[in-house]
């Protein structure tokens, strides 16, 4: 018998591993119904070209995204309409929009998180602060910790441009910190807008439309420490080992450079296959620290983050999951779209929803489970993790 089977239905934590405490969101004001998105699209960057235009409609059924949240408005077109025009040299304006707007929002999801937890933000030792989507000094995690009033001796960290494996990169980092520093609480959050990479659609540049069709925008937080205090701090997930891995000659699979223009992203069309082919090797990596090898991923529950439908499917595929393991990941992408490293935030949340809706059908359900990610590198990042709530 394996370690996971011995220990399949405990709900202690083990002393000394990092648990995830809280969870926060906050997304911009502008809902974006997918159905309506393409006409606001082409008429926003005063573009008629019905190739292009059908092109889009195509990818925005096959997404599977029906409603995301956005910072991009009209007024903002109205105060920079060269946003819209091919060309023309923009990052600084960009920035401007996206470091206001990524501060914002992350303040935002990080005092929902605060007040979940249930303790005082004085309380608050470490900032972990994730984001693909500004570039200033200092960084976004000094503007996060002024905004929440943070201790001036708060600790920092800052992960740039992760991209979608960005939000399970900051969930290792803190746990690194919690466990390796005893009564520590951090405080996790990212923060992403697609501002940073908006342009107008361009017969030279199809992959675009792929963006245009998928991402959105949004925040999302936690609060992570060991040792939960009993009867204040309520533990979600017990974090028990964290893992990262590149794939060698990889680094052109998913190109992100940032120009005079903004940020421009190039996803090329295997990247859900090399996904598919390496995914079995580093979840079985995972799983065999504890000793459980049996390959039953069904016995798993899968917090995935849901880089796109045709991801989701390969992994499902081969792992031979039950359709309801990835119905969390889908149920984020189908509501906020890729919202990159925030969209796990909101995996997490739903996954706990359902496992309350399972327990008042009195459905068994799994307590250990993967937390997953995929970025630029192309990167694996990968959290064994145990479901504490009861």
């Amino acid at each position: 018998m394996g370690r996971l089977e011995k220990m399949e239905g405990r709900k202690k934590t083990n002393t000394g591993n990092a648990t995830i405490l809280a969870l926060g969101k906050a997304f911009p004001h502008q809902l974006v119904m997918q159905e309506f998105l393409v006409d606001g699209y082409f008429k926003n960057t005063n573009c008629d070209d019905p190739e292009l235009k059908q092109r889009l409609t195509r990818l925005c059924k096959t997404t599977t995204v029906k409603t995301r949240y956005v910072v991009m408005s009209e007024e903002i077109l109205k105060k920079y309409p060269e946003l819209a025009v091919e060309g023309l040299p923009t990052v600084k304006q960009r920035l401007d929009i996206c470091n206001a707007a990524v501060t914002e929002m992350a303040i935002e999801a990080s005092q929902s998180c605060i007040n979940k937890w249930g303790r005082p933000i004085s309380d608050i030792t470490h900032v972990v602060y994730v984001s693909s989507s500004e570039a200033r000094l200092p960084g976004g995690d000094l503007y996060l910790a002024k905004g929440l009033g943070l201790s001036p001796e708060t600790k920092r960290v800052m992960l740039y441009f992760a991209g979608c494996s960005g939000g399970v990169a900051g969930i290792r980092v803190a746990k690194d910190i919690a466990e390796n520093n005893p009564g520590s609480r951090v405080l996790l959050a990212t923060s992403e807008t697609t501002i940073i990479g908006f342009k107008p659609p361009s017969v030279d540049r199809p992959y675009d439309l792929v963006g245009v069709a998928l991402f959105g925008d949004g925040a999302g937080a936690m609060i992570i420490g060991s040792n939960p205090i009993q009867d204040i701090e309520r533990p979600l997930f017990e974090l028990h080992t964290a893992i990262q891995h590149f794939l060698p000659d990889t680094e052109k699979i998913i190109d992100g450079r940032l120009t005079e223009e903004g940020i421009s992203f190039k996803l090329e069309r295997e990247l859900p296959q090399i996904i598919e082919e390496n995914i079995e090797d580093f979840c079985d990596k995972l799983i065999s620290i504890t000793g459980y090898n049996d390959r039953e991923y069904n016995k798993l529950f899968w917090a995935v983050h849901p880089g796109g439908p045709a991801i989701l499917n390969r992994l499902e595929k081969k792992l031979e999951l039950s359709p309801e393991k990835l119905s969390a990941s889908r149920r984020a992408l189908a509501d906020y779209g890729n919202a990159s490293s925030n969209t796990i935030v909101y995996v997490l949340e739903y996954m706990l929803e359902e496992k309350k809706d399972k327990k008042k059908e009195n459905q068994e359900d799994s307590n250990w489970g993967l937390i997953l990610a995929f970025g630029p590198g192309i990167t694996f990042e990968g959290i064994l993790t145990k479901n504490l709530t009861v």
